[in-house]
């Protein structure tokens, strides 16, 4: 994984220090709150609904023991001592004082952590695959270039107050994981027909109120130019994005508005224009990056693993993955247990899994989209003691990707911006859904407070969304969603229903699933070839 050089930690360090000047101009009252709002989003710290809640960026989703071990111990000494993974591959804290958000910071900075461009109208997070590196189907690792465009984007001065916040993934693989589509900016690495590594670019994709899939701007960036192309597509988002209407301020609109044969021919126009800048880093500054990344010392070990446990079975079956050496493989930490609340970890839980990444995983942790964790590198003679372990730690749940490991954003319990609480329906689903999770198979279901879109409930199989009807909770239900490689938007079916309805309404349609599917079919295909019609005549007669 990626280590600061001087200029990483000199750039993390002042910008600490300078947060703690602005903290106690605020805590003196030499500052409004009107005017420290903008400082403390570009620190990640936003005012929730009962304190200060804390965004930490998780570049692509990798981690080290040493820091996940500090993300514990930020838990516990200044939290309630748990945290919450998102949908980012970030994690959040909700219950901080404002007096302790310099010392988390300075305490990140000794990890090469950070709170940096997690919030306000900049280039965000740059999320990517959580199996990158050792997946079987990859075309290379796609995070030497997520950490490029991570260097090129921090504190980039043209990019710092875009007209609304931009986030970007990167994968490398024809499996999105990723939900690449649903992005501002999309990167899928890919080779020519000649074998040369480039970039296939999509731009305008993205959740909220207005969702909408991106379409591909270009089929093919060589590699050397990622940075220049990305740049590209920003000029032209900064120059023509919408300022006064801050719902109309995302790149979607503007791809949307303009078409996108127009959009794409402005930012080749711009690319062109954009040559003799040459703003493109070295090919030795990416192979300094791309050493970072290069594979671990794998031993030489053989496939296959004793799986005569029927419990042991089962979380392997649903929790791992193939991985791209043999007799190695991913193990899925599911952060889902059935009655929990989605993406919570507990101090402790942190620092077992930092234990099992050292000893088990080559000292590496993943962060999903899916708010669970993955150990990359475990050996395949290793599962089962690895499988024991999370076990006594409440942490073998074996339900990745289905009914059960619901994403759910934290909703009015904490969001300011929150119309209706995700949290519980998300624990009463699971525990309606226990138990029925084999025989559904693959079922994602997607939880969203408000319109923003933060459970990513537009590309649930199933998407609940959470909306004020009169001052009453009301819960929308949408189906046919996917933010994979087959994409699509979720739909409504119709009028939405209380807490408990919404909980019965999928019950609904999934037995209606079980009646009618195919041979092979998951639950999106079941809609897919149906359509709506029969599952709105199973809700509402």
């Amino acid at each position: 994984m990626y280590q600061y050089d001087q200029y990483d930690q000199q750039m993390v360090d002042a910008r600490v220090a300078e947060f703690r000047d602005q903290v106690d101009r605020r805590l003196s009252g030499e500052l409004t709150e009107e005017q420290f709002t903008p400082l403390r989003l570009m620190n990640g710290l936003y005012l929730q609904l009962h304190a200060y809640m804390l965004r930490v960026a998780v570049p692509y989703g990798t981690l080290s023991s040493q820091q996940m071990r500090m993300l514990a111990e930020i838990a516990r000494k200044y939290d309630k001592g748990y945290g919450h993974f998102t949908t980012r591959q970030n994690i959040q804290y909700n219950w901080i004082q404002l007096k302790d958000a310099p010392d988390i910071l300075d305490d990140l900075a000794t990890v090469e952590m950070h709170a940096i461009q997690t919030s306000g109208n900049c280039i965000r997070n740059i999320s990517s695959d959580q199996y990158a590196g050792v997946a079987a189907d990859e075309v290379c690792d796609p995070r030497p270039y997520a950490e490029l465009l991570r260097q090129w984007s921090s504190f980039h001065p043209e990019f710092s107050f875009l007209p609304r916040k931009f986030k970007i993934a990167v994968i490398a693989s024809p499996g999105d994981r990723a939900a690449m589509r649903l992005h501002d900016i999309g990167i899928e690495m890919v080779r020519s027909e000649a074998g040369e590594l480039g970039a296939k670019f999509f731009a305008g994709g993205g959740m909220g109120r207005t969702p909408m899939i991106a379409p591909c701007v270009r089929e093919f960036v060589p590699v050397d130019e990622l940075v220049s192309y990305s740049e590209a597509i920003l000029r032209v988002y900064n120059r023509w994005g919408r300022r006064d209407n801050k719902y109309k301020a995302r790149i979607k609109i503007l791809v949307h508005e303009t078409g996108a044969d127009e959009f794409r021919r402005q930012v080749e126009e711009e690319y062109e224009r954009m040559q003799p800048l040459d703003l493109d880093p070295p090919r030795a500054e990416l192979e300094r990056i791309e050493a970072f990344f290069a594979p671990p010392a794998y031993e030489r070990l053989e496939d296959g693993y004793d799986t005569d446990d029927p419990d042991f079975r089962l979380w392997a079956q649903a929790n791992v993955t193939a991985h791209k050496v043999p007799g190695y493989a991913a193990a899925a930490i599911s952060l889902k247990p059935v009655g929990g609340i989605p993406g919570d970890a507990s101090a402790e839980q942190m620092d077992i899994v930092a234990d099992l990444a050292q000893r088990y995983s080559l000292d590496e942790v993943r962060v999903t989209h899916a708010q669970n964790l993955i150990l990359p590198n475990v050996k395949q003679a290793d599962l089962h003691a690895l499988w024991q372990e999370l076990e006594a730690a409440g942490l073998g749940t074996p339900n990745l990707d289905l009914a059960s490991d619901i994403i759910a954003c934290p909703g009015l319990d904490y969001c300011s911006l929150a119309n209706a609480r995700s949290i519980p329906v998300a624990q009463k689903l699971s525990q309606r859904l226990s138990g029925r999770e084999r025989d559904l198979g693959e079922l994602k279901i997607k939880i969203s407070g408000c319109i923003n879109a933060c459970g990513h409930h537009h590309a649930g199989h199933i998407g609940i969304l959470g909306v004020d009807r009169k001052g009453v909770e009301n819960y929308q239900l949408l189906l046919g969603g996917s933010g994979a490689e087959d994409v699509s938007l979720a739909k409504i079916t119709g009028p939405g229903f209380d807490e408990d309805g919404v909980v019965d309404a999928v019950e609904t349609v999934t037995n209606l699933y079980l009646e009618q599917r195919e041979e092979g079919e998951r639950f999106v295909d079941t809609y897919r070839r149906l359509g709506m019609a029969p599952f709105k005549e199973a809700l509402y007669g």
